[in-house]
């Protein structure tokens, strides 16, 4: 029994018999020789064969032959004299995988997920995202987080400002979890250090090419700390950890990669900005300059204003109207948004008076604040913001598997 060689491995059996086995990347069909080139998961491989009958483009195949040493075949290599088994024949392609780049427009590629996400160049994106998850994960293992699974389906719609989806749940209505901010915060005070990468869901009726409807966040929460910067610190090397292991694992995304400072410039937001929150433009605007001034891709905005932040954040002690709050910017686009929580028991339930909201809908909430909790704060990470900006995507689609917003429930 011949074992399944990879294309990237075919050099290494020259002049053996071997199996291939993958997708018609592209069929090449001459007078008197065909070549069929065939795509696996590790890259393309080549068959030269004198029968004129070829699977079509994107049927899976099996193919046995010998590897033959070849100047012209990708990697050196090609298959001669194959046998050409198809398990799976495919239906005409609504466009060509085999271009450099995919023609149809992106509502088109959407509609065809399944398929379009074959090509290399799509397909890039979703790389870099499970290598990014990897290396976040990698990072906080190593600073002795503990990762958890928080649940999606919560009975309060009252973890942010933003819309929310409401589910019928055995006849009581429920809501589709806006973020795991309030369990990361609880389970702080169990393990010290917790991270989970999951989804999250906002009913934010925003058609843009930068909001989705549900999205992948990665968050940390840690305890025990002095203020915000020892959570930016936290996330200046998960950040960091991210690139790296993107870096290990998809070398053909090199390119794209920023350098992470070892300390990330800061700005406070008193001194960029005298408007309420930070516009789009004016968030470009600082990162142009982050990189003019400072040759960094990232800038921590910190002290955003208090009433522009969710009522569980820290105030800054010296400067009570502004928080021990910030956001990451990367390459002209916040990133990230992070902070210090409030601890105490009392200082809740003044903050949710103050904001004229009741303490009986966070009572599951508030209940880990009333038997001690440390001083703690965390982050979360927009997984398909950050894959677009490291590629350049001009829209979050396309750097989304299977994207849900205002008008996509399908594929």
């Amino acid at each position: 029994m011949i074992s399944r060689v990879l294309s990237a491995e075919l050099a290494e059996h020259a002049g053996q018999r071997v199996k291939i086995a993958g997708w018609v990347h592209r069929r090449r069909q001459l007078k008197s020789v065909s070549f069929l080139v065939v795509r696996d998961r590790a890259g393309l491989a080549q068959a030269v064969t004198t029968s004129p009958d070829l699977p079509g483009e994107e049927s899976a195949v099996e193919i046995t032959g010998f590897a033959t040493p070849s100047a012209r075949a990708p990697g050196g290599v090609e298959i001669t004299e194959p046998e050409i088994t198809v398990l799976g024949e495919a239906a005409r392609p609504p466009f060509e995988l085999f271009r450099p780049e995919v023609s149809a427009a992106l509502p088109t590629v959407l509609d065809h997920a399944p398929l379009a996400l074959r090509h290399p160049v799509l397909r890039l994106p979703l790389e870099i995202s499970a290598a990014s998850v990897a290396g976040f994960r990698e990072t906080l293992d190593r600073l002795a987080f503990t990762e958890i699974h928080t649940p999606k389906l919560v009975g309060s719609a009252t973890e942010s400002g933003a819309d929310v989806f409401s589910v019928d749940y055995f006849g009581r209505r429920a809501y589709l979890a806006q973020s795991p901010q309030f369990y990361k915060q609880m389970m702080v005070g169990v393990f010290e250090r917790v991270y989970e990468v999951g989804p999250v869901f906002r009913a934010e009726p925003h058609d843009t090419a930068r909001h989705l409807a549900q999205y992948t966040s990665l968050d940390a929460e840690l305890g025990f700390v002095t203020d915000h910067r020892d959570v930016m610190a936290v996330l200046r090397e998960a950040v960091a950890g991210m690139v790296e292991s993107v870096r290990r694992r998809v070398p053909q995304a090199g390119d794209l990669l920023p350098e992470v400072p070892a300390e990330i410039p800061a700005v406070h937001f008193s001194d960029v900005s005298d408007e309420p929150d930070l516009s789009p433009a004016r968030e470009r605007e600082l990162s142009e300059w982050a990189r003019r001034e400072h040759g960094s891709d990232f800038l921590f905005v910190t002290g955003y204003p208090m009433a522009k932040r969710p009522f569980y954040t820290h105030p800054d002690p010296a400067r009570p109207g502004y928080s021990n709050g910030f956001d990451l910017l990367f390459r002209g686009l916040e990133l990230v948004t992070g902070g210090q929580r409030l601890h105490r028991h009392a200082d809740y339930l003044a903050a949710l008076a103050e904001r004229g909201e009741a303490a009986e809908p966070y009572r599951g909430y508030l209940q880990a604040f009333a038997y001690g909790m440390p001083p703690h704060g965390g982050f979360a990470i927009g997984l398909e913001r950050w894959t677009a900006r490291l590629t350049g995507a001009a829209n979050i689609r396309q750097a989304t598997l299977f994207p849900r917003d205002l008008h996509r429930l399908s594929p």
